[in-house]
């Protein structure tokens, strides 16, 4: 699942499509709607772009876009390209993008965007090292379980196919920062979707790694709830025990051949959690369990949020 906050940069651009989106940590960076919409918008349990259909915007608008924005602040330094998949444009606008946003702001460090296991796939490692020059340095990559029946249940593609994009991404230098969403196999299945994420990210680790609680917006839950009944049973809910069982048991099977920017502070979560991983593995359990020995510790639920 995506991380998620609603956009609140203050340069006022000519042209925004709403509702718009980011990732929590783009809140202060410019956003540079690229496209509209997520060109897959199939996974059940996500409500962000069903108001919308997916199109590329025209390289015009979007250059229109960039000088308004240059006009209003021309120190711009990072910047994310909206909305749901930027990734999904052809590799030679993607990179005229890339190229018209170095021009125009001097100390430009890095761009980032969405992207989906298609987009990464569909792209050469020489396609994605040549965007990577052109500093796209970090993607924002929801794995969300490394459970063939688990994604299988919520439409979002294969743990191969997971894999295959991540592999793609670290072979091009690409930043990689994944999500994975605690309580997606609830409480029935939380075993097999933690085992196997974990193995999945143990092959192919990303360079940060998060975690979301599952939450289901009241226009999609009914379709999630039926689609994840057709894998055989019924979704059983996790309470806040269930989750913390699912986080402790994750970084006790995580060993990443290289280290793991590790979060869970994202405002879902009943637990906020930061570290480095292995190094910092023991102490993070040790939060874990200190909080499972005193629930009260935990984040309100009215606290808790997208």
């Amino acid at each position: 699942m995506c991380e998620i906050e609603l956009w609140a940069y203050t340069v006022r651009m000519k042209f925004y499509d709403t509702p718009l989106w980011r990732p929590p940590s783009e809140g202060q960076n410019l956003i540079l709607q690229a496209t509209l919409g997520c060109s897959f918008n199939g996974c059940t349990f996500c409500s962000m772009y069903k108001s919308k259909r997916y199109v590329a915007r025209p390289l015009d608008d979007v250059f229109t876009d960039i000088e308004a924005a240059a006009k209003e602040d021309e120190n711009v330094r990072r910047v994310f390209l909206a909305d749901g998949d930027a990734l999904a444009l052809p590799t030679d606008e993607m990179g005229g993008i890339l190229d018209r946003l170095a021009a125009t702001f001097s100390g430009l460090q890095r761009v980032t965007c969405y992207a989906t296991p298609q987009n990464l796939n569909k792209k050469s490692v020489e396609d994605l090292r040549l965007l990577n020059d052109k500093r796209l340095k970090m993607v924002y990559f929801g794995l969300e379980s490394g459970s063939q029946d688990i994604l299988k249940r919520i439409h979002k593609g294969s743990p191969q196919a997971m894999e295959r994009a991540l592999a793609k991404a670290n072979q091009a230098g690409l930043k990689v920062s994944a999500t994975v969403i605690l309580g997606l196999g609830g409480s029935v299945h939380w075993r097999d979707h933690i085992a196997q994420t974990a193995n999945l990210i143990n092959r192919q680790p990303p360079r940060f790694l998060s975690t979301l609680q599952l939450g289901l917006d009241e226009d999609v839950e009914g379709e999630f709830l039926t689609a994840f009944k057709k894998g055989g049973d019924a979704f059983q809910w996790q309470d806040d025990e269930g989750i913390l069982e699912e986080l402790e048991r994750l970084l006790e099977s995580l060993n990443p051949p290289r280290p793991i920017i590790f979060r869970s502070n994202h405002a879902s979560n009943c637990l906020p959690l930061a570290g480095t991983l292995p190094k910092d593995t023991a102490r993070l359990l040790g939060e874990v369990r200190a909080a499972k020995a005193d629930l009260k510790s935990l984040r309100p639920n009215h606290l808790r949020g997208f």
